[in-house]
This record gives structure tokens, sequence and C-alpha cells, in this order.
């Protein structure tokens, strides 16, 4: 394992644990050289299916992108890391049963604000409200109310 902050390859584990979901190794690193320490992850490395776009492009499937827009819905609310890792990873899952080789992104969209009703309601609506564009004033109600 590379340190982070300095080119060295020696890294020495301090503690290793299974995540809370159990989906996952989490380890304590410390390089040997700079004597910094760091967090990996050790997860399955599953295919995930190509996501099909609204003009009929594919691209492939990124943790990266659902993870950032949903840290942005997640901004200034008290949401764990923990808590935002195990929604991803529910959402995954999901995404994976459907055993699907092609998910439109209208249905990673769906899943996503699935995912963010259950960790934070504040956060669900900042992600609907961009993701299905909201026009006025009645269908922001109408995603409140979904709420109530």
């Amino acid at each position: 394992m590379h340190c982070p902050f300095c080119p060295n390859e020696e890294t020495q584990v301090l503690d290793s644990r299974v995540s809370e979901d159990g989906r996952a190794v989490r380890r304590r690193r410390r390089c040997e050289k700079c004597d910094k320490r760091f967090t990996t992850y050790e997860r399955i490395e599953l295919s995930m299916p190509t996501l099909v776009k609204k003009d009929g492009s594919r691209v492939d499937y990124s943790r990266d992108k659902i993870l950032g827009s949903m840290r942005l819905a997640l901004r200034k609310r008290p949401v764990s890391s923990e808590a935002l890792e195990a929604a991803i990873a529910q959402l995954e899952e999901k995404v994976i049963s459907l055993g699907e080789k092609e998910i439109p992104t209208s249905r990673i969209g769906e899943l996503v604000m699935r995912e963010l009703k259950k960790l934070d309601k504040v956060a669900y609506i900042r992600y609907a409200s961009v993701y299905r564009s909201f026009e006025d004033i009645e269908s922001f109600e109408s995603a409140l109310k979904e709420l109530r």
C-alpha cells in the first residue's frame, strides 16, 4: 500500500476491523517512512452495470459521483461518514441485486433519493429539488407532503 503523504510503499497495519454493515474491512495504517497514519477500506469488487443516460449515451457506474452528489446534499447536516458509506453500500447492493447489465440513470437517482430520505429529510429535499427540477411551489410542496 502506497502512503498518500509520501511515495513510500512500506506501511504497517495498526488495526483491522469489519465495518458496521459487514461489507468492508477498515484498516488503520502507518507509513514507516514519514510516520503519518491513514485509513483504508477493503471491499469486494463486483461488476456494476452500465448506466444509460436520458440521451441514450452509456457511462460506467461511478461510486465517486454518487458519493459526491450525496455529500453535496448532506452538506452541513448531522450525518456521519459511516452512515453515508452504509447508505451507498445499500444502494450498490440494490443495483447489483437487480441483475441487469444496463440501468437507466433515473433509476439510480431514485435509489439515491430513497437512501437520502432515510438519512436526512433536508438532504432528501435538496437532492430532489435538483433531481426533479421543481418548476413551481406546488411541485416542491408535493415533495414535502411525501415526507409527512
